[in-house]
């Protein structure tokens, strides 16, 4: 009988609970997720679907852009990117608006020539800024691909203002995914309940639709005078598709099975090589090269 490679955990045994409890206490503490339970959801989706391919629009701090695991193609898109958090290696920043890069940037090749797998629009808190986003991204969709919107549930009307609102600022930009629920039924739109200003989840993007950018102008004319009230006494179940913001609701809503075959806790290593602290570093740098090499991973 031929020998057959070991399985990824009967390779990491006990190394593999160290790093999770590293992992949620360096990665976790560093992006301050106790107060933005939005990033401990993002993260998980990370390690669900595994992206090869990830493009955030409004990059700020790289907060956000460092759950991003090893060895996916990212590109980060802000106007003014002040990058203070460790984003990946394979990371591409684009200083410039979301409206310049996406007319202007060679998408496919900043992609790897792979199509979009994640999404992240947490740019501009306008209804048609956060719209133009996802029109733009949808180009590069494939069928399994989830992109997120962030900001789509304002606890108060004055955080739902156009106009910048501390501390919760979102904006307008629940329209969108009312818009989308609305004007694009083949799309699977919810927007899970996780604090502190909801996550939006769609699905089932079509490449090829035109029904957005032919009725922009129209579009914009309807909702951007939609008054806070309209969304306070709406059913936010009808209006927005909102679920719980557990895992077992937001699940469903994503691929079944993640589009990179590599196993997630050496690429959770990875990520702590780029996070942990100087006193931690070498510790985890030599178990997470032991635990590539053996396994066969990418590059960390």
């Amino acid at each position: 009988m031929g020998s057959h490679p070991p399985r990824p955990e009967m390779l990491l045994g006990p190394a593999g609970k160290t790093v999770d409890r590293l992992y949620a206490r360096v990665v976790h503490d560093q992006v301050r997720a106790a107060t933005r339970p939005y990033l401990v959801m993002l993260d998980r989706i990370h390690q669900h679907l595994v992206p090869r391919t990830y493009v955030e629009v409004g990059v700020s701090q790289g907060r956000s852009l460092a759950l991003a695991l090893p060895g996916t193609v990212c590109v980060g898109i802000d106007p003014e990117p002040q990058i203070q958090f460790a984003v990946p290696r394979r990371s591409r920043i684009f200083a410039m608006t979301s409206d310049d890069f996406f007319a202007s940037v060679d998408v496919p090749g900043a992609l790897d020539h792979l199509p979009l797998d994640l999404g992240f629009i947490d740019g501009m808190h306008r209804f048609e800024f956060a719209l133009r986003d996802f029109m733009f991204l949808e180009r590069y969709a494939a069928p399994h691909t989830a992109v997120l919107v962030h900001d789509c549930l304002p606890p108060d009307e004055p955080s739902a203002s156009r106009d910048r609102t501390p501390p919760h600022w979102t904006g307008d930009v629940w329209k969108t995914m009312a818009c989308l629920r609305e004007m694009r039924p083949d799309l699977a739109v919810a927007v899970a309940d996780v604090g502190p200003t909801g996550l939006g989840i769609i699905g089932r993007l079509d490449p090829t639709s035109t029904v957005l950018h032919d009725h922009y102008d129209e579009i914009c004319e309807r909702y951007l005078p939609m008054p806070y009230g309209e969304f306070e006494r709406a059913d936010k179940t009808e209006m927005l598709g909102l679920v719980p913001g557990d895992w077992d609701h937001v699940r469903p809503l994503l691929a079944d099975r993640p589009f990179r075959d590599e196993d997630v806790t050496v690429l959770k290593a990875g990520r702590l090589v780029r996070a942990a602290p100087a006193t931690a570093r070498q510790w985890v740098r030599v178990r997470a090269r032991r635990l590539s090499r053996r396994v066969g991973t990418a590059s960390l």
